[in-house]
């Protein structure tokens, strides 16, 4: 299962090598101060359109790029995770990256906390 961690100013969605495949991509390594915002998503399959490259199967499975005339997504989304978390991005190759997960609560509290001792108000990240 793919997994979002914050790690030396960056934002890391770790993927499997199945999601791998399935994606036709490998894991992505954001710049923490891309991140504009992280939230919970009840429906998470309904975040998710646009024209693919990687693996849908449409309201069960997601994983790759969904990009659509203003936006570009990279979700990981299988069937047995009907919510998840949207991350959304700015001056990032993607603008959101939508995630489905057992406990988008714990994934979002984590982040938020991770970015924000990251990115104190005062102080920029390192470039």
């Amino acid at each position: 299962m793919a997994t979002l961690q914050v790690e030396d100013h960056h934002l890391v969605l770790a993927l499997t090598a199945f999601e791998k495949a399935e994606s036709i991509h490998g894991d992505l390594r954001i710049p923490a101060q891309a991140v504009t915002g992280v939230e919970v998503l009840d429906k998470v399959m309904d975040a998710i359109a646009g024209w693919r490259v990687g693996t849908g199967i449409p309201g069960s499975v997601a994983v790759g790029s969904f990009h659509q005339k203003n936006a570009t997504t990279f979700a990981v989304v299988h069937h047995n995770h009907h919510r998840g978390v949207l991350v959304t991005l700015k001056n990032a190759p993607f603008d959101r990256l939508v995630i489905g997960c057992d406990d988008p609560e714990a994934v979002v509290t984590r982040l938020s906390a991770s970015l924000g001792r990251d990115r104190p108000d005062n102080e920029q990240p390192p470039g």
